[in-house]
């Protein structure tokens, strides 16, 4: 259903590290981007093998997700829901989903917490639907995940991503154990209050002893952002010609900045950084961007 991509590997001039290397899954695809590709691929052929016609999701007002499920459906000849959470509101990413032909269904905080009851009331009795979870979280993501520590060199010491459910690092440390790597796989939560991200990749993969969960970089929580961070993005930008986003890969080149000023990587270990894309989520904060300018 989706052809094999095999995204870049680009080199990063860094003052401190001669070998920091980022895997560009931001160029996999303008709208169905990064580890949102990897995470779809196997849902939508799961869903194809089993005759279904009707993809239902689910993700907030700014997801990314919810872009990548509705270009992904409507390339591949599938209907698309989505339940939002929240209030009734239009954005850019909302406009994006209903020119994909996505049908948007507002739903209160309190339903959406629910999403197999949600699926269950409105879509139960359709034998032509498919539930996707929100942002494509499952054992397909994972395995679809996996296959990007197979496009990477063997001989790297460490492997970073950010994780908001921790889907994407499940597939990466699964991969590695796959790989019969040494790979120490590094996770950069974006949420606050994220120890449940540990536990939540350990469920697929009991790697243990190469994963190492990083919580002191969330600058506030889920799609929250510091001054701090903006400059560093700011910076980081201008410097390298690289787009980032403030909700995940700020973040997560911040994170490897900072431990690699204070010790923690060593100057010439190979480490690759996932660049996950989700670069649409920068107009969900415009306002804060603006700010620095």
């Amino acid at each position: 259903m989706f052809t094999n991509v095999y995204s870049p590997l680009e080199k990063l001039n860094h003052t401190r590290l001669n070998e920091l290397w980022v895997k560009r899954d931001d160029q996999i695809d303008p709208y169905i981007s990064g580890n949102k590709w990897r995470k779809l691929k196997y849902n939508l052929a799961r869903a194809r093998d089993l005759q279904k016609t009707h993809l239902v999701t689910f993700g907030g007002a700014f997801s990314n997700h919810l872009v990548a499920t509705a270009a992904a459906a409507a390339r591949t000849g599938f209907k698309a829901t989505a339940f939002v959470r929240g209030e009734v509101v239009d954005n850019e990413m909302l406009l994006l989903c209903r020119l994909y032909g996505m049908d948007l269904r507002f739903t209160d905080r309190l339903s959406y917490k629910d999403k197999e009851a949600l699926f269950q009331k409105y879509f139960g009795n359709n034998p032509d639907t498919f539930f996707i979870d929100e942002g494509g979280a499952g054992a397909d993501a994972v395995s679809g995940c996996a296959e990007i520590v197979s496009e990477l060199p063997e001989d790297v010491s460490h492997l970073f991503c950010a994780a908001g459910t921790g889907t994407t690092a499940a597939g990466l440390l699964s991969g590695i154990k796959t790989a019969d790597s040494k790979t120490v796989l590094h996770v950069i939560p974006v949420l606050k209050g994220a120890g449940f991200i540990r536990d939540e990749i350990l469920k697929y993969c009991d790697l243990e002893g190469q994963l190492v969960v990083h919580n002191d970089y969330h600058f506030g929580g889920y799609a929250k952002t510091q001054p701090e961070l903006l400059q560093f993005m700011k910076t980081f930008i201008a410097d390298t010609g690289m787009l980032i986003d403030p909700v995940y890969t700020a973040k997560l080149f911040y994170a490897i900045d900072d431990l690699s000023d204070r010790g923690a990587l060593k100057p010439d270990e190979k480490i690759v950084a996932l660049h996950t894309g989700g670069l649409l989520g920068i107009w969900g904060m415009k306002n804060e961007l603006r700010s620095i300018y």
